[in-house]
This record gives structure tokens, sequence and C-alpha cells, in this order.
């Protein structure tokens, strides 16, 4: 998923916030929990998205939905639904929650696979790439998308590695349709 600019503005002056006021890992955890909400909820993201419900009512349920968590997450959450920017929420802790995470030197790892593997298998497969430093600590992403047929691809950061059956048959083709 692209992250827009506006979540990414809003992100990066939380953290610059945070990181002046102490607060980053209170912030860090809540805005996973922001996250977790709008992914199980479905009808809370449909709220915000509503254009017909005013900001003072979605106000109101934010501060409800989010009554425990810190004043600087609080205030957040009713900046971003004051300037209408309550569509972006989601985007925003999430770039928020990868902001931090780069700054602790974490490697966000998507590993794209036909069907579900063994943590054993999964494992084989991450330890045996040169792309990710084993040193550092990572956030792995598993993936089932049955069309790549076999193998797997695996990103980590802007690099990919692609051992799908799909793209070598792909490949296959070209070299038939060149000859």
């Amino acid at each position: 998923m692209l992250t827009s600019k506006v979540a990414k503005r809003y992100a990066q002056g939380l953290l610059d916030f945070t990181q002046e006021s102490g607060n980053t890992a209170t912030v860090f955890a809540e805005m996973k929990d922001v996250v977790k909400i709008m992914k199980d909820s479905k009808e809370l993201k449909n709220f915000f998205a509503s254009p017909i419900i005013d900001a003072k009512k979605k106000i109101a349920v934010a501060t409800q939905v989010f009554v425990n968590f810190s004043p600087v997450a609080q205030n957040l959450i009713i900046l971003v639904i004051k300037q209408g920017r309550e569509s972006h929420l989601q985007g925003i802790a999430q770039e928020y929650i990868n902001k931090v995470e780069d700054l602790q030197g974490v490697q966000r790892i998507t590993l794209t696979l036909a069907t579900e593997l063994s943590k054993e298998n999964t494992d084989e497969i991450i330890k045996s790439t040169t792309l990710i430093d084993h040193s550092r600590n990572y956030d792995l992403k598993v993936v089932v998308n049955p069309e790549i047929i076999g193998g797997y691809i695996l990103r980590v950061g802007d690099q990919q590695v692609d051992a799908s059956v799909r793209t070598k048959l792909s490949l296959v083709k070209k070299e038939f349709q060149l000859n």
C-alpha cells in the first residue's frame, strides 16, 4: 500500500514532537493500537470516512474509542479530524510506526508465497538470502498469493528477489517469442 504525502507529513511531525518530549515508545504502542483498531473495525473506518457526519461527532466518538491513549495521541487524532484528514488516520499511524522502526534499525521484509509454508521453511528462506542483514532485527510480513504459482518473492526495503514460478514461466515465454 502506498503511503500518502499527508500520512508521511503528519507522521514526521508526530515523530519530531515525541522525540523532543521523550514519549516515543508510548505513542509507538498507541499507534500500533490505532492500526489494529482501524483494520479490525470496518464500521469505524466507514464512520470516519463519511462526509455526512460532522467533525464534532467524529471527535466525540474518537475520544470514546481512544479514551485510554496518552494526551499526545488523543490530540493528534483530534487534530487529524479537525483538519478533515480522518480517512488518513490509519496511514498516519502506520507511517509513524515505520519511521520509529527505521530509527531502531528494523528491516521490513515481505515474503510472498503461493501457499502457506511452515515456520521452518519460512525461516530457511530468510536464512538463505544475502539481502537481509541477519545482525539486525526484522519485521516479517508473509503474504499468500496463489497467482505466483510456486516459489517465492522476497522483498527487503527496495530490493527484491523473485524466485516465483510465474516469473520463470514468463521468461521462458519471452524466449520462445524471440526465437
